[in-house]
């Protein structure tokens, strides 16, 4: 029978408590000054409060957002103060404001949204200091509180690098070059069998975890084959090259419905160019890198891909086996390489590139069976559509997970090189609609294993 790995994290004594306020300080510092980073350091006003694409909120929006939502679960909920801005709730609300309408609300300026922020941080950090992180409350207790509202500015930023994406302009993220891939590392498409038997999927105990993510239960998983790495663009630009994108043998009805009404035939941000494929990439144009993973593309273009290999998209179980099962003690592990938080050769993670990086850079962070770049690069697209575990409860509000159950939206895996290390694991859920590029998604491909 597997079993899941003891998790970690929860404080037990005073010291233990006292590591994990400096921890949450030093983490919420983080977030902010990536937030910033992203926003009043790096684009002037009229940029920051319009709107670069319909997809997206402005940036001033998502800027003070992050502030209202540390607002109301930190000040409020966990501290139990009185609110300092009752009147922008409504303007900060994701479910009452489509994103296309954000920018004509009255939002707060830039300078307002920073003076917002620091009152609300201000606030945090003197309850903080007298945390005690009562096991015996739910929000509280691990930490868990903290952890959501960490992680929910992570998101965030991940979710403005998108805006920056669709913004037209000159560059002004930093870029940084190519981590070495290692000599000798393996960056064909080969592919390594799981074998067939049950594990332990999801989470019970850590409290960084959401939701969705809960309960851990078992669940058997038949025998099949995975890809070693995700799809890399000089794959994906073989099944465009053979003409994937005009042949309706390889979509899904839906698929090919979106097809012919974008009338897209290769990944967003792409254009031919003088024989060649070149991108567009945070204001900067250049050749398609053949090796990196391919992103930019949607649930339909990953599956019709996966079709035309003679392959499919992993379900999401399948992928989570594959990337925390040890065969060799029946334990599920928080990450493929073990229990130990990312390190930078592990994955590629955090914004540290401004792109997926090359197949085979982080044998390091391989799974017992040998799997790689699982976690960070690119969102893996599954073929699950996203609802909740057996024994699944709302906590703490039904907006974060359940509302978005019933089979609209499908399964997304192990991060991006966008995505905080804080804010990804081996059972994090991702989720979105099947036509969503604009996001950094990318897939790998599965297959069922022949029956002996």
């Amino acid at each position: 029978m597997s079993r899941a790995h003891p998790q970690r994290g929860t404080p037990t004594d005073a010291a233990g408590a006292e590591r994990l306020r400096r921890r949450i300080a030093d983490e919420l510092d983080h977030g902010r000054r990536r937030s910033h980073g992203l926003t009043v350091e790096a684009l002037d006003e009229a940029e920051l409060v319009g709107q670069h694409s319909p997809l997206m909120s402005p940036l001033v929006w998502d800027l003070a957002h992050v502030g209202n939502y540390e607002e109301q679960w930190l000040v409020r909920a966990a501290a139990g103060q009185d609110a300092l801005r009752p009147d922008i709730d409504i303007l900060y609300d994701a479910f009452e404001n489509p994103r296309a309408d954000r920018v004509a609300l009255p939002l707060l300026s830039p300078e307002e949204a920073q003076d917002y922020n620091a009152r609300v941080r201000a606030r945090v950090l003197d309850a903080l200091d007298r945390e005690t992180f009562d096991p015996g409350n739910p929000l509280s207790g691990g930490g868990f509180v903290y952890h959501m509202v960490i992680q929910h500015e992570h998101q965030h930023d991940e979710t403005m690098l998108a805006t920056h994406q669709l913004r037209r302009g000159d560059p002004v993220l930093a870029d940084r070059p190519y981590p070495a891939v290692p000599a000798g590392a393996d960056a064909g498409g080969g592919e390594v069998l799981i074998e067939a038997g049950p594990f332990t999927m999801g989470s019970t105990g850590d409290p960084w975890a959401y939701d969705n993510e809960r309960p851990a239960h078992t669940v058997h998983v038949d025998a099949f084959h995975i890809g070693v790495h995700p799809v890399t663009n000089a794959a994906h630009q073989a099944f465009m090259a053979d003409g994937g994108y005009d042949d309706p043998r390889w979509w899904s009805d839906a698929g090919w419905q979106w097809r012919t009404r974008t009338g897209k035939r290769a990944p967003a941000f792409w254009r031919r160019e003088g024989g060649g494929w070149w991108r567009r990439r945070f204001g900067r144009v250049e050749p398609v890198p053949p090796d990196e993973p391919v992103q930019h593309v949607c649930f339909h273009e990953a599956e019709a891909h996966a079709r035309w290999a003679g392959r499919r998209l992993p379900t999401e179980a399948e992928w989570e086996k594959a990337a925390r099962h040890d065969p060799a003690t029946g334990t599920s592990r928080r990450f493929p390489w073990g229990d130990g938080e990312p390190a930078p050769h592990h994955a590629n993670l955090g914004q540290h590139l401004l792109r997926p990086a090359p197949a085979g850079a982080y044998p390091a962070g391989a799974s017992p069976s040998g799997v790689q770049q699982l976690i960070g690069d690119v969102w893996e697209w599954t073929s699950s559509g996203f609802t909740g575990y057996p024994g699944f409860q709302a906590f703490p509000y039904r907006e974060y997970s359940e509302v978005f159950f019933g089979g609209d939206y499908r399964v997304l895996r192990g991060g991006s090189w966008a995505t905080h290390p804080t804010a990804v694991r081996g059972t994090f859920r991702n989720w979105d609609l099947p036509i969503r590029r604009q996001i950094f998604t990318g897939f790998r491909l599965a297959r069922d294993a022949e029956a002996a």
